[in-house]
């Protein structure tokens, strides 16, 4: 598939995908004879993959080492998926306490909303 139905399956924009594959973030993707991208149903899966760790969050350098790793010669070795595994459970961490946070947070919002009804109910009643 070309690259605008790898975008429309992943989630990710042409110019995000583009910019994946220009960071090293992809493994190498296979060229027709016209030189344009030919997506495989793995490639978009890495891409799906890819977007899911961008949307909790992840920073990029992050994306990266997790996907050079996961695309390593040697991906299947003990040490590299501990590296991964590492990788993804402090990340896990990080977003538990972005969670708390939102939660206090939408608590507060509950809270004002609360106020702020009870205050017109008042002034209206």
């Amino acid at each position: 598939m070309r690259i605008n139905e790898a975008s429309a399956r992943s989630g990710l924009t042409q110019d995000t995908i583009r910019f994946y594959e220009k960071s090293g973030m992809l493994p190498q993707i296979r060229r027709d004879g016209r030189g344009w991208r030919v997506f495989s149903a793995d490639d978009v899966n890495w891409l799906t993959t890819l977007e899911r760790l961008r949307a909790t969050g992840m920073p990029l350098d992050d994306i990266k080492s997790f996907a050079i790793s996961a695309h390593a010669p040697d991906q299947n070795a003990p040490e590299q998926r501990a590296k991964r595994l590492d990788l993804l459970q402090r990340h896990a961490v990080t977003l538990a306490h972005r969670e708390a946070e939102l939660q206090a947070c939408k608590q507060f919002l509950n809270h004002k909303i609360s106020l702020y009804r009870t205050s017109l109910e008042t002034t209206n009643g």
